[in-house]
């Protein structure tokens, strides 16, 4: 698997998410990452198996087959894209417009699939939010929240498990994997 860690990441686009794309893939060749483009490629690609669902699923393939451990993508609203992407069992997508939206995505969702919609987010913002997504991981931050990292990794092994045709067989209930304690916290001054 091509990881985070070796600073390898697969990357797509369709056209509106283009211009975002390149920007974000400029800034992480300069820092050395090995970038795979599975998208749009130049301003005047009109490919048809580059629209945001066909590249939503192909990069959640490479995802599910365990290619890649994670994935930016990027088309003019990042929903699309990424709904496209969730189709894929294994993929946790999710679309972000801010960095703490991105912290919290990794950090604490396990987001393999960080979509970004080129509509709303601008160039320096993807660049930025890229960065706080890839130098980080689950469990990582909000540190203080007692059991953190296991609330989150047991909700993450539920949903890899999640097998809908069980679930409704057993009234719409889930398989529990495990339990943690639930309790809201307060985050200590």
């Amino acid at each position: 698997m091509k990881k985070v860690k070796d600073k390898y990441i697969l990357v797509g686009a369709d056209f509106a998410g283009y211009p975002l794309k390149e920007a974000v893939v400029d800034h992480l060749k300069k820092k050395g990452w090995q970038v795979t483009d599975i998208g749009v490629k130049s301003p005047d690609d009109n490919d048809p198996d580059n629209m945001f669902h066909r590249v939503g699923l192909r990069a959640g393939a490479k995802i599910a087959e365990g290619e890649f451990e994670r994935a930016l993508l990027f088309c003019g609203t990042g929903m699309g894209i990424h709904i496209a992407a969730s189709r894929l069992p294994r993929v946790h997508a999710g679309v972000v417009e801010s960095v703490p939206a991105a912290l919290r995505a990794i950090t604490g969702n396990g987001v393999n699939v960080l979509a970004m919609g080129a509509f709303y987010v601008a160039p320096q913002m993807g660049i930025d939010i890229a960065e706080a997504y890839l130098n980080a991981e689950l469990g990582t931050g909000y540190e203080w929240w007692e059991n953190f990292y296991e609330f989150h990794k047991l909700a993450m092994d539920e949903l890899d498990a999640f097998d809908f045709e069980a679930y409704q067989a057993n009234g719409h209930k889930l398989q529990h994997l495990g339990e943690v304690p639930l309790k809201l916290e307060t985050k200590p001054e």
